[in-house]
């Protein structure tokens, strides 16, 4: 049994969620100082004809050699390490984070009053061995008003948020049905990353 897991990613959400099942974890994050060998918003580039399934899996196993890599540079203690991401896609197009308030606003237009998918690929690496796991979801927007977008936007919650929301958040009082994991919308599907982290010898 391990006594903890690293946790490759800085969002409290994914914090919060390890916690609510019991898991004691570490940060194991990029620090200014490091020498990373990949710039991490080169690592969320999307490839030409990449599906999302592809993509999510594929950045999430970038991230995940790179905190390996982070581990053995700073000479760490050995433990397992989690590492996630998620994406939006609408039909065949991804929907990553925006970069500017403005393509936040283009991004809502799109998705309102439509169904998308939500997608979190979780990877756990343990000694030699590699675990991974995948939820989809479905989110389907109201349609949201341009004063009702333009108000969310200047919120400022959308930045940083892959489709330009949070689930947790205020976009909530606009979303009319889920169907699959809300904690995976979130960030970290509970119940794949338990499973996973079962699978590496951990108790919950």
């Amino acid at each position: 049994m391990h006594p903890f897991v690293y946790l490759a990613s800085q969002s409290p959400r994914r914090s919060q969620l390890l916690e609510q099942i019991g898991i004691s974890h570490r940060l194991l994050v990029a620090q200014d100082d490091d020498p990373e060998p990949q710039d991490p918003e080169a690592l969320e580039l999307v490839l030409p004809r990449e599906s999302a399934t592809d993509y999510v899996q594929r950045v999430t196993g970038l991230k995940l050699d790179a905190a390996i890599a982070r581990l053995q540079r700073r000479g760490l203690e050995q433990a397992p390490i989690l590492c996630s991401d998620t994406t939006v896609s609408l039909g065949r197009h991804i929907l990553g984070k925006p970069e500017s308030q403005e393509q936040a606003r283009e991004m809502l237009q799109a998705l309102s009053g439509k169904t998308h998918r939500v997608l979190t690929a979780v990877a756990l690496q343990s000694g030699r061995k590699r675990l991974t796991s995948l939820s989809v979801s479905s989110v389907e927007f109201a349609v949201m008003d341009s004063a009702q977008i333009d108000a969310y936007v200047a919120s400022g919650e959308p930045m940083g948020k892959a489709g330009a929301y949070g689930v947790q958040g205020r976009a909530a009082a606009y979303i009319a049905k889920i169907s699959g994991s809300y904690s995976g919308i979130m960030g970290l599907p509970v119940f794949e990353t338990a499973n996973v982290l079962r699978a590496a010898g951990f108790a919950i």
